[in-house]
């Protein structure tokens, strides 16, 4: 069998078990140059166990997988797909069955590809100003004549008030931006935005004077991982016929700790005058999406969607196994729901109501940006939420936040590869879509 060099490798899927000797009955069959992958007609949670074998059969080497045969599916051949990428081979798959969907496939693969490899970057490569660029050059390449952009970064963040970008960043040698992108494939200036993006690009979270433990620290060069996947979702779509006009923000800072950057106790005042007071520097995620959503918010946008790799309470409560979704509006996160189901991805809908604006109080201000204990205390991301909730209009009607809790991983499993994820691409693509 071809294992240590580029030429594919042919890998089928079967409920037949073929296998004599000690390979009968195991889920990876092994014959010459070809490995099958044997589940039986009602094995549960079969697309699970799909991406589980792809990890196996990624581990032993395998440069490049074909996939042949009659039995795979869309659905399986992408779990196939989530499971065998990894760092360096993002790509390195053949998809099979009618042309659409090899194409389909492909199309689908090569933006994950790049929305994870951005978020897998080091903090010395990937900056918020190259974050901005990046994003920016790639769905600009998409449709050149359809995507305009606007850049707001450094102390013109401060004049225009979008203070939490500013004040999130200005401790940083690398200056805070606020990217606007603009996907219009109208042809009319006038036309309206059917829904904002809008994205965490936190481009390396030491935690500021709340400094992160060495662990903690360690992987957050995927603090960015909103961006990266909002910034994939309208490309995804994009391909996939999207003709609605879309605008995307990306709110890219990074949060150091110097003799500029922002402290405990400090008030942000914002831009529809809400005062926060800063209990935590290391809840910044929360400060700098703040300003896209009143951004997002400012086109009358009927749908504003973010994501963010905001809280580790979604960790928590998920296991990382799903993105966690909040909402205000029942209808909304519906949707989401169904699109997640039609996608493939898990998401799971934690507790948001009106009052949980006021589960961070402050003497000082409107409200703080977190508590001043352990993770922000029990209900951390519906508080989290809550916060956001402050900045989006309308009581929050057609505002969904999605927490990624499965963005990325800092060591390998079962199911995936160590690094990002890109879960979260396909269903808000769907959602921008079919909304």
């Amino acid at each position: 069998m071809t294992t240590a060099n580029s030429v594919p490798v042919s890998i089928t899927l079967t409920t037949t078990n073929n296998a004599q000797g000690w390979q009968q009955d195991k889920m990876l069959q092994i014959s010459e140059d070809n490995i099958a992958i044997y589940l039986p007609q009602d094995a549960a949670y079969r697309l699970r166990k799909i991406q589980m074998a792809a990890r196996k059969i990624e581990k032993l080497d395998i440069i490049h997988a074909a996939l042949q045969g009659d039995a795979w599916d869309e659905a399986s051949q992408w779990a196939f797909a989530l499971g065998f990428s990894c760092v360096n081979k993002l790509e390195n798959i053949s998809f099979c069955g009618e042309p659409a969907l090899i194409e389909r496939l492909s199309n689908k693969l090569a933006v994950y590809a790049w929305s994870r490899d951005l978020t897998n970057q080091t903090p010395a490569e990937l900056y918020p100003l190259k974050l901005a660029q990046l994003a920016s050059d790639y769905i600009k390449n998409l449709a050149p004549k359809h995507v305009s952009t606007r850049l707001i970064q450094g102390e013109a963040l401060k004049e225009q008030q979008w203070m939490g970008i500013y004040n999130v960043g200005k401790g940083s040698i690398n200056e805070p931006c606020l990217l606007e992108l603009d996907f219009n494939p109208t042809g009319d200036d006038n036309a309206q935005v059917t829904a904002c993006l809008v994205g965490k690009g936190i481009t390396f979270d030491s935690g500021g004077y709340s400094i992160k433990s060495n662990a903690g620290m360690f992987d957050m060069k995927c603090d960015m991982g909103g961006a990266a996947v909002v910034a994939g979702a309208l490309a995804l779509a994009m391909k996939q016929g999207l003709n609605q006009r879309v605008k995307l923000y990306l709110c890219c800072a990074e949060n150091m700790i110097s003799r500029d950057a922002y402290k405990l106790g400090d008030i942000i005042t914002y831009k529809n005058g809400v005062t926060c007071e800063i209990a935590n520097t290391d809840a910044e995620g929360r400060l700098v999406l703040a300003d896209g959503l009143m951004a997002a918010s400012e086109t009358g946008a009927p749908m504003i969607i973010d994501a963010a790799t905001l809280t580790g309470a979604a960790v928590s409560a998920t296991g990382g196994d799903y993105t966690a979704l909040f909402a205000l509006d029942n209808d909304v996160a519906a949707k989401a729901q169904t699109s997640a189901k039609a996608t493939g991805e898990a998401i799971w809908q934690l507790p948001l109501e009106p009052w949980h604006q006021d589960k961070c109080p402050s003497v000082f201000a409107d409200t703080a940006n977190s508590r001043t204990i352990k993770g922000g205390g029990a209900g951390g991301a519906s508080n989290a939420a809550g916060f956001l909730s402050r900045f989006v209009d309308n009581g929050g009607a057609g505002w969904l936040h999605f927490d990624l809790a499965g963005a990325y991983n800092g060591a390998e499993s079962g199911l995936w590869a160590a690094g990002a994820t890109g879960l979260g691409i396909a269903t808000i693509a769907d959602l921008i879509s079919n909304h």
